[in-house]
């Protein structure tokens, strides 16, 4: 069953349990489905509301990018988890010989860049949720204001904290300059994502 799928109970209680996965990184995904979630109801409230027809039709936009978002992100709930357990798996093969000792390291290394390359979707993903907060930012039902802060603060710690699983998994990565590169595009989504949610 994907952890998507579960109810919210579900979700917390396996999330609060000693398994290391779901962790963080699933959680990340999550706040940024939610901050997408919410900014689509918020849309939806508006465009319900004549007195906004003006910005019917950028609202409609809008929408259609939140939900895109909404389903990436949930996505990545699960992603972020079947990456950690790639990783684990890793620690369960033989490393006897010298041949199974090269296999084993090179298996770990593409596990962690693709434990990191997760995250950093996420970030990704959430950080076109604040484009998108920011393109209808004055334009939505005042009623709504507490819901698109919301919306704002969840998205952006859903970069905030999708930053901190790809740092950690780029610790073990050997790759330099993969790491490197990385590393950088972390930064600057970081510093986009910062900017933007100063709505």
């Amino acid at each position: 069953m994907l952890l998507q799928d579960h109810t919210i109970k579900q979700f917390t209680e396996v999330l609060a349990s000693k398994a290391p996965a779901p962790g963080g990184g699933s959680v990340a995904a999550l706040n940024g489905a939610l901050a997408a979630a919410l900014l689509h109801m918020v849309c939806e409230l508006t465009l319900g509301n004549e007195k906004y027809s003006e910005f019917h039709a950028e609202m409609k936009e809008i929408m259609a990018g939140a939900k895109k978002l909404q389903q990436e992100l949930l996505s990545g709930v699960d992603e972020d988890t079947e990456a950690y357990n790639k990783v684990s798996a890793v620690f369960t093969m033989p490393k006897e010989t010298t041949e199974e000792k090269a296999a084993r390291s090179e298996a770990m290394q593409t596990a962690l860049k693709g434990a990191a390359a997760t995250p950093l979707q996420t970030m990704k993903s959430s950080l076109k949720c604040l484009e998108l907060l920011k393109a209808a930012a004055g334009k939505t039902n005042p009623n709504c204001e507490s819901d698109f802060g919301v919306a704002v603060l969840s998205a952006l710690a859903s970069v905030r904290s999708a930053a901190l699983n790809v740092k950690i998994n780029l610790s073990g990565i050997k790759d330099v300059a993969y790491s490197e590169k990385t590393a950088a595009e972390t930064n600057e989504i970081l510093a986009q994502a910062e900017k933007l949610a100063n709505i």
